[in-house]
């Protein structure tokens, strides 16, 4: 066992590495990027960005991640034209009808984060479909970030918490956040070349590892997941120690 340099400890090179990212969070982006690139129109990049979730949940399942949340419509996305908007709503019922079956038989259990209450009754109604018919299923844990701001996810719990009286400690503004029971991000990952993070998880992410990837999500796959966890998976967390 070799000793640390400086240090004249003995710490193996490999000691505290995680062996996987059991969490993982991906911020999807370039879905209009890669319209452009191909002469598509907007809407036609976010087609194919809703086609590029179906591999990315099977490699997550082959790679052992155990909780996987996706960020799919933010609460700033309401202000960009409305005709995107309404496209978008149409793609997350189309891709709810294209995927529900194939998820339920893989295991996959599916849960929103955010607010739901601006988007269609239609729209509602399939989302809650989703969940119903995956709520007993195990193999992984799919979170889909809709409406989801996380500064109105905390201003909301904080509001709630004052509501309630109830006291004010990091456990307990835990337990008011949108989806409580899902666990903090090892691994955050963000497609497409942007270094922000874009209000998502702002809470959750405090000690979460980062990856950014200039690939374009319609074109991030299994490959791609792969190579991320891998480089999770050559650092230490040490979690404010050394």
């Amino acid at each position: 066992m070799a000793s640390a340099p400086g240090t004249g400890t003995d710490v193996s090179p490999e000691e505290n590495l995680p062996e996987v990212a059991h969490a993982v969070a991906i911020i999807m982006d370039g879905n209009g990027r890669w319209a452009t690139e191909h002469g598509v129109p907007v809407a036609d990049g976010h087609r194919a960005g809703s086609r590029a979730l179906r591999p990315v949940v099977e490699g997550a399942i082959d790679l052992g991640i155990e909780s996987l949340v996706v960020y799919a419509f933010s609460t700033e996305n309401w202000s960009r034209d409305a005709a995107e908007v309404g496209a978008l709503m149409e793609i997350f019922g189309e891709t709810i009808d294209r995927e529900l079956e194939d998820l339920a038989a893989q295991g996959v259990r599916c849960r929103f984060v955010g607010r739901r209450d601006r988007a269609p009754d239609w729209l509602r109604s399939k989302m809650d479909q989703l969940e119903t018919a995956t709520a007993d299923r195990s193999m992984l844990q799919l979170w889909i970030a809709f409406d989801y701001g996380g500064r109105a996810g905390l201003a909301e719990a904080r509001r709630r918490i004052a509501e309630d009286g109830a006291d004010v400690d990091e456990e307990t503004f835990a337990r008011y956040l949108y989806a409580p029971g899902m666990p903090d991000p090892d691994l955050v990952i963000r497609t497409s070349g942007e270094l922000r993070v874009s209000n998502f998880l702002l809470w959750q992410s405090a000690y979460a590892e980062f990856v950014f990837v200039d690939t374009l999500w319609p074109d991030f796959g299994p490959d791609e997941l792969r190579t991320a966890i891998e480089e999770y998976a050559n650092r230490r967390r040490r979690f404010g120690g050394r």
